[in-house]
């Protein structure tokens, strides 16, 4: 019933690898050594903190450090990750051969098991996930990771767990005053000259695809949005302004990272409100976000290494985002 569950949530994402590895999870276990868990440490490796030796369960977590000549691994009952997991580098070669998951000690929430080892985020504190399809689908990017490294930039549903269970908590309203700071510039609002012959059919292919989502605006938040011909926007009213803020002081820490993400990589929050609320499919809100040099590249022709690796940058930050997004929520798998 559970795969059955993720593979509707992710019926929309076209992305053949990061598929393959959600949907080659069965829910019970997730086992395969992909090298030797032995290696020796280097300055960027895990190792493991053997300063209480005490047979009594303890909180033994797995700490970045320097390599020494007395490098010990003992069992220990968590792993740590390293703050470099939040910037993208290669935090060290994988330690580990089986990642399970199960449920936290509290009964409230998942978690990842690295063989023996809970995971735990940057700053120490458990990976608690909302439910058992997020856990399963960030342990499938723990299982996907090689012998001779661990990629963060190939985890991007384990760094925005770590950003709704770090960032978000501490950093809420500053997240909100930011969204809403660059609402009144959102890319929806931007309108081509009409009267231009060199803008006129971007006027028209806005029309077209920009003007249902307006729509879709006004009706569910009760406040028409202006448009602006100004590439730098205007002011929208303060009724959807305020109703737009309220929305978001209203949603859970994922939502609210998901929302962030999105927002950033779209350049819009409305088409992140558009994916939040069901509005727009992942493929839809990629179109809307790259209407313009879409139209370009028509005209034009492709950069190969340029034009190629934005929009299969954009479909991972988007698809991962909204994947993110659905998995998180408690009711989806009820």
């Amino acid at each position: 019933m559970a795969a059955s569950l993720l593979n509707k949530a992710l019926k929309p994402i076209k992305h053949p690898n990061f598929l393959s590895a959600l949907r080659s999870l069965n829910f019970s276990s997730i086992a395969t050594a992909r090298g030797n868990p032995s290696d020796g440490p280097s300055s960027s490796s895990f190792t493991f903190d053997n300063a209480n030796n005490n047979k009594e369960k303890d909180d033994n977590s797995i700490y970045i450090k320097p390599p020494t000549s007395n490098a010990s691994t003992e069992k220990t009952t968590s792993v740590t990750m390293p703050m470099s997991f939040m910037t993208g580098s290669i935090v060290g070669k994988r330690f580990y051969a089986k990642v399970t998951t199960r449920e936290s000690d509290d009964g409230v929430g998942w978690t990842v098991m690295l063989d023996y080892r809970t995971l735990k985020t940057p700053s120490k504190r458990p990976l608690k996930l909302p439910t058992l399809a997020l856990a399963k689908a960030i342990a499938a990017e723990w299982e996907y990771q090689q012998t001779d490294g661990i990629r963060p930039f190939t985890m991007p549903l384990m760094k925005l767990a770590c950003t709704a269970l770090e960032r978000v908590p501490l950093t809420r309203t500053k997240i909100i005053e930011h969204l809403m700071k660059k609402f009144d510039q959102d890319l929806v609002f931007c309108r081509a000259p009409e009267d231009n012959t060199l803008t006129a059919g971007v006027h028209a292919r806005q029309v077209e695809k920009v003007d249902p989502l307006l729509s879709w605006l006004n009706s569910e938040f009760g406040f028409q949005p202006i448009v602006y011909s100004s590439f730098f926007g205007g002011k929208q009213g303060e009724g959807l302004s305020k109703a737009v803020e309220n929305l978001l002081k209203k949603t859970d820490d994922c939502e609210l990272a998901a929302i962030d993400a999105l927002a950033a990589a779209a350049h819009s929050l409305v088409i992140a409100l558009g994916i939040f609320r069901g509005k727009l499919q992942i493929e839809e809100a990629i179109e809307l976000i790259r209407l313009e040099e879409d139209l370009q590249v028509d005209k034009w022709g492709l950069v190969e290494g340029g034009h190629d690796v934005d929009i299969a940058d954009l479909k991972v930050q988007i698809s991962s985002a909204t994947v993110f997004l659905g998995l998180s929520r408690k009711n989806l798998f009820h």
